[in-house]
């Protein structure tokens, strides 16, 4: 499923091969949680901004509109029309951050929607078993996502149990993909590393689960509470522990800083709301770095966005008119937003892997590492 093309340092450069098409890596995923980008975004809108795969997830698309109607609707992809690969998150970290009241046991979690307080009871089976119905290219296992920092004791028995867990997911995926009526029977599995902010237990829990031989594995649980140093921290300790022919995936993770800094230690796949959901508020991210387009000076200003950015937003739109859109609370103003942010996320990682390939990509870290994060 993945090739490893070029390596600089230990930055990767691959591809991963699924039924659904080819994703070059490193690769940003674009976060359509209910089978949409927030921002008025269709699949066709995601091609024009380069995006490679598109994210759902396994608890809102259960919740609503229910996953056997997407089913019977053909799957996500005919049901919301994007063509390229479609990666579900299991819905771990939904349950755990939205649900006020949980129980958590052996077999599963049992807590209240979010929507209109019905009971759910979501096991790994039942995960995957959503996930199946949605028809995925990649399912996530289920795994608990703990609040960093959690005491020690609680977060190494929580490991422990996303770890036995993940052995039900992946007998659970590979008996769905033997049924007749599945919609993707070549849909893969990759495992969830926990372990909080301790790296003792993160190391164990990687070691534990690469056992599986898993199509990938992601880390999970960060950007929940730490510093970001620390996040770096358990970054760096993890990767020498996850298979090296597997892609890994960090989740969640989050401002162009972060996913240089996680490329440049060796992770190939990520996922974030924040360039859309910044985007939404008016922040918007260029090569210069962050511009507040909701800023007075921006009243009377014709040039783009962003100079150096060849979006469709860019160059059509000036910044006094997408200012003058936020501020009059038109749709089009969001829509315009979240197309710039969306494609700048995903030319940078079009640029980083270029620079792999080039033997350059460090100098191109030094370079971008600081003026990424700067306020304009």
């Amino acid at each position: 499923m993945f090739n490893i093309i070029k390596k600089q340092g230990i930055a990767r450069r691959g591809t991963i091969n699924t039924v659904h098409g080819t994703v070059q890596t490193p690769a940003f995923m674009n976060v359509a949680t209910c089978g949409a980008i927030k921002g008025a975004l269709s699949a066709f809108d995601l091609k024009d901004v380069k995006c490679q795969i598109m994210l759902s997830n396994t608890y809102h698309m259960h919740l609503r509109p229910g996953d056997e109607n997407v089913k019977r609707l053909g799957g996500l992809h005919k049901f919301t029309k994007w063509d390229g690969p479609i990666l579900t998150d299991s819905g771990g970290f939904q349950v755990f951050s939205l649900a006020k009241l949980r129980n958590i046991s052996e077999d599963g979690v049992t807590f209240n929607s979010h929507i209109d307080g019905h009971k759910i009871f979501m096991t790994p089976e039942l995960s995957m078993q959503i996930q199946s119905n949605l028809g995925s290219t990649i399912a996530m296992a289920f795994d608990e996502c703990v609040e960093n920092p959690s005491p020690y004791d609680y977060t190494k028995k929580s490991a422990q149990l996303t770890a036995r867990w993940l052995k039900r997911c992946k007998d659970e995926i590979d008996r769905l993909n033997s049924l007749d009526d599945t919609i993707n029977k070549q849909q893969k599995l990759f495992g969830i590393n926990q372990g909080g902010v301790y790296k003792d237990l993160r190391v164990e829990h990687m070691k534990t689960i690469a056992e599986l031989d898993l199509a990938g594995y992601a880390i999970g649980g960060l950007a929940v509470g730490e510093e970001t140093e620390v996040m770096y921290e358990i970054i760096d300790e993890v990767i020498p522990y996850m298979p090296e022919n597997k892609p890994r995936y960090l989740m969640g993770v989050g401002t162009p800083v972060n996913m240089l800094e996680a490329v440049h230690r060796g992770v190939d796949m990520f996922d974030c709301v924040m360039p859309s959901r910044n985007a939404r508020h008016g922040h918007l991210f260029t090569w210069s770095g962050i511009r507040n387009i909701m800023n007075a000076k921006y009243e009377l200003d014709d040039a783009p966005i962003d100079t150096e950015c060849d979006c469709p937003v860019c160059r059509n739109f000036s910044r006094a008119y997408i200012r003058h859109l936020m501020k009059a609370g038109e749709m089009l103003g969001m829509r315009l937003c979240v197309t710039h942010n969306l494609y700048f996320y995903n030319t940078l990682f079009e640029k980083i892997r270029e620079q792999i390939d080039n033997d350059n990509f460090e100098n191109f870290y030094v370079k971008y590492r600081d003026i990424l994060s700067k306020r304009i």
